[in-house]
């Protein structure tokens, strides 16, 4: 895939329907017997969801759909000094993946209490296919596999060119797949130890910070620890920073196929006018560098919350997004998302069937403007 193929990509992903936003943000401020602003931040992910479904009141939110991308990355397993940059062990992402397969792990938990469906795929696990086969994974979440993990991205690139242009294709595929079954919004996430390094340095490089600036503990990691990882991602923006003008190099250098099938999964949903909820770092660093490519992608995004990474709210200020939640949630896996959600469908039904002062038999206030 070239440049062209990249620009074609994007002149796709159009801008929600400004009237219909228009319209919502009128039904709130007085077409409702409610006071001004009384749901606050809700109102505006009432307005957006109006947007991005060209309706108004918005349609109820009926099948999100949760895609867990999983994939490990070679920066996770190096050891300086007795630390990693990660607290998990080797091996932890396939044990990930057939936890959740057999739908174990918090976000499963959460899922099925939403009624959210999960896929889930592995695109980069560094273990043999037989392996989780045999542990009794189905044949479809190895079925697309690009590549049995990763390279060292702070001395070498994560994957070839043409592995990350085939995940990038993979994703786009798999968005396509599920909005043609029905989804109404996507949670795309990112499952395996370690990833927050190459999210990092992603968004590092996107936005032009240093590496203390985005380096977090990830999955709990020491000070020694947030040293080896600190000089991971330096290292790594050394390799990234040449390529940044050309992001699927970027995605094959920096991140892996991992990233790039969610960055794809990510473009085509807003290409077929589809929301989507971001959780943590990973999806967010994918959402970044999406709007590389497209610069409308995160008009299609809602931030769902705030994760203690630093490199998280970086991402979000650079998207313009600003989460629903600040509990300091870093399960990952979609977690963060899936707890969101009924906020996201509470601003639904509030806008659809709260009545007008008319209808509700309530006298209508002489002063009625937005606070």
């Amino acid at each position: 895939m070239d440049k062209t193929d990249l620009e074609k990509l994007s002149e796709n992903v159009l801008r929600p329907a400004d009237a219909k936003k228009a319209e919502a943000v009128e039904r709130w401020t007085r077409g409702l017997a409610l006071q001004p602003a009384s749901f606050g931040t809700l109102e505006k992910v009432a307005c957006w969801l109006a947007a991005v479904q060209d309706q108004c009141p918005p349609r109820p939110i009926e099948r999100p759909r949760l895609v867990l991308f999983a994939g490990d990355h070679g920066i996770a397993a190096v050891e300086t000094h007795g630390h990693r940059v990660t607290a998990q062990p080797p091996g932890t992402t396939a044990a990930l993946v057939r936890l959740y397969a057999q739908g174990g792990g918090p976000a499963s938990v959460l899922a099925r209490s939403n009624e959210v469906g999960v896929r889930l795929l592995d695109v980069s696990v560094d273990c043999d296919v037989a392996e989780l086969t045999e542990a009794g994974v189905p044949a479809e979440v190895t079925a697309g596999r690009v590549r049995q993990g990763t390279g060292r991205i702070d001395v070498d690139r994560a994957c070839t060119r043409e592995e990350a242009e085939a995940a990038f294709a993979l994703g786009r595929g798999l968005a396509d797949a599920e909005i043609d079954a029905g989804a109404d919004l996507l949670i795309p996430a990112l499952l395996g130890a370690g990833h927050s390094t190459p999210a990092a340095v992603l968004v590092a490089a996107l936005t032009g910070s240093d590496a203390a600036a985005v380096t977090g503990r990830g999955s709990g990691i020491d000070d020694p620890g947030w040293t080896v990882k600190c000089a991971a991602v330096r290292d790594a923006l050394r390799l990234a920073r040449p390529v940044l003008a050309d992001q699927l190099e970027l995605l094959a250098v920096s991140a892996g196929p991992d990233f790039a099938a969610c960055v794809g999964f990510i473009l085509q949903a807003a290409a077929r006018r589809t929301p989507l909820l971001l959780d943590g770092i990973g999806a967010t660093a994918c959402a970044l560098l999406a709007q590389r490519i497209a610069f409308r992608t995160p008009e299609w995004c809602l931030a769902a919350q705030l994760s203690p990474e630093p490199a998280h709210r970086k991402a979000l200020d650079r998207l313009s997004l600003e989460p629903l939640l600040d509990f300091k949630v870093r399960a990952g896996a979609g977690s963060g998302a899936l707890l969101a959600l009924p906020l996201v469908r509470a601003a639904v039904s509030v806008l659809a069937e709260t009545p007008s002062y008319a209808d509700a038999g309530l006298p209508e206030p002489t002063v009625r403007s937005a606070l």
